[in-house]
């Protein structure tokens, strides 16, 4: 996936959930996206193979959007545009 115009500028916040195991970086990336400041995006980092599943779901589920995935190893970074 690749970045959208819109989200090519925008803040990001970067949560790193490496070494966490499911559900708790589902769990971490919902308590941040409440909390993130209007306009800007999420980068999720994680190391649980489960992520790779449950994450985008969460998202299709609450509305975010999922921009970018990429994956370096054991990896998977996650950029996510809240829903509004």
């Amino acid at each position: 996936m690749s970045k959208t115009p819109e989200s090519a500028s925008r803040p990001v916040e970067v949560l790193d959930v490496r070494g966490l195991r499911c559900p708790m970086p589902v769990i971490r990336a919902e308590s941040a996206l409440r909390r993130l400041q209007k306009g800007c995006d999420l980068k999720v980092i994680a190391d649980d193979p489960i992520a790779r599943i449950d994450i985008p779901h969460f998202c299709a589920d609450a509305g975010h959007m999922v921009e970018e995935i990429d994956f370096e190893g054991k990896t998977v970074i996650f950029l996510i545009t809240p829903a509004a």
